[in-house]
């Protein structure tokens, strides 16, 4: 049976999230998001507090806790400001992808320094011309003696720039006859030679993290550095998003419920006709209808957040999850905005940062119309 009630460890990680996020966030978040500034000593702060990579074993640095108390900080995080909490979230990003397949001499070198040290991982999947279609991926590691020899480009990549290792999704099979059979998973530490990230600048929202575009010339890597089983990449990249897809609905759920609640404070103080618009019944069906869109999104993302934890993952559940908060997140921090009227336009207010940040979460990790696909094939298998 599942309980939702919080254990006093998971309401004690809830509320120490919250005092963080509130105390160090407001003060820098408009203007980290207008210069792209990365939140280094936020960052430090964090890991002091041991609230990043919550779900990573004790044995290899990390909290020991799960996903569920992973998704329950993220949420929190969210709700303060989505682009400062992006870059909490993506520090450990590609830790899953360690956990389920690394060997434990990986898992002990890369996985510890996320905590005690300066590490930050990134995932480099994503291609100029291979986005959803992550099967098309031509970034290739050539076998040579005991090392493989990189070539290729990413774009779009968390930590490309700040990270200090990335774990790289190469075509290193490419006559294997299934397209699902060529590609494999590498980690590459980011000052080998041969490893070059350039910034991309003008985001839309989550302007606080960093995204990159990486480029790969003759990069070599010691085939010691292989994740996993070659050729079985992106079996293990769909085992991936399986985990990190959880947590990112906790990004929507976050962003939303930090979008009501700026609704609620602005509708019951602003006066309009002689009255708070909160007390005209358009706006109370409008904050209705938010209220109940964030609930159910929070149920769906903390069951397949449990699921985890309990060594049960639910791929559709998961998908559900993902696909549903963050089309919640874009609803209703639109209705948030349109309640706050001309004022939400400009910056003077959170919202219009959240109304930036909002619209990457039906994008990134899996588009909405890719997890729709994965949910009627759950269902309806290969027809």
């Amino acid at each position: 049976m599942i309980d939702f009630t919080f254990s006093e460890e998971q309401e004690m990680f809830r509320k120490a999230a919250r005092e963080f996020a509130l105390g160090e966030f407001p003060a820098v978040a408009l203007e980290y998001d207008i210069n792209e500034t990365f939140p280094a000593e936020i960052l430090k702060k964090a890991r002091e507090l041991d609230l990043i990579g919550l779900f990573i074993p004790e044995e290899y640095g990390g909290p020991g806790l799960g996903y569920f108390e992973q998704a329950l900080v993220l949420e929190e995080f969210w709700k303060v400001d989505p682009g400062i909490a992006q870059e909490l979230c993506s520090v450990s990003f590609g830790a899953e992808e360690l956990l389920l397949f690394g060997t434990e001499e990986q898992k002990k070198k890369y996985l510890p320094p996320i905590f005690n040290a300066d590490g930050i991982l990134g995932f480099a999947i994503t291609e100029p011309d291979a986005g959803s279609d992550t099967a098309a991926a031509t970034t290739s590691a050539v076998k040579d003696g005991d090392d493989y020899i990189i070539n290729g480009s990413k774009v779009m990549i968390g930590n490309g720039t700040v990270g200090t290792h990335m774990l790289v999704y190469c075509l290193t099979n490419p006559d294997a006859p299934a397209k699902t059979s060529r590609h494999s998973i590498i980690l590459v530490e980011t000052d080998r030679e041969g490893y070059k990230a350039e910034p991309m600048h003008g985001k839309m929202g989550l302007r606080a993290s960093d995204t990159a575009a990486i480029y790969f010339n003759n990069c070599r890597v010691p085939r010691e550095n292989l994740i996993g089983v070659e050729g079985n990449g992106f079996i293990q990249l769909m085992k991936f998003f399986d985990h990190s897809r959880a947590y990112v609905a906790a990004h929507g759920v976050g962003l939303a419920q930090g979008a009501l609640d700026m609704a609620v404070k602005h509708v019951k103080g602003r006066k309009q006709f002689g009255r708070p618009l909160g007390a005209f019944q358009s706006t109370q069906f409008k904050i209705a209808d938010m209220i109940t869109k964030v609930e159910t999104a929070r149920n769906m993302t903390y069951k397949s957040a449990w699921l985890l934890d309990q060594g049960k993952p639910d791929t559709k559940l998961t998908a559900i999850a993902k696909m549903y908060a963050c089309h919640v997140a874009v609803e209703v921090v639109d209705e948030a905005l349109q309640l706050h009227g001309g004022y939400g336009y400009f910056n003077d207010y959170d919202i219009e940062r959240f109304y930036r940040a909002a619209k990457v979460l039906e994008i990134y990790e899996g588009t909405k119309e890719v997890e729709k696909i994965i949910i009627s094939r759950e269902v309806l298998g290969k027809l």
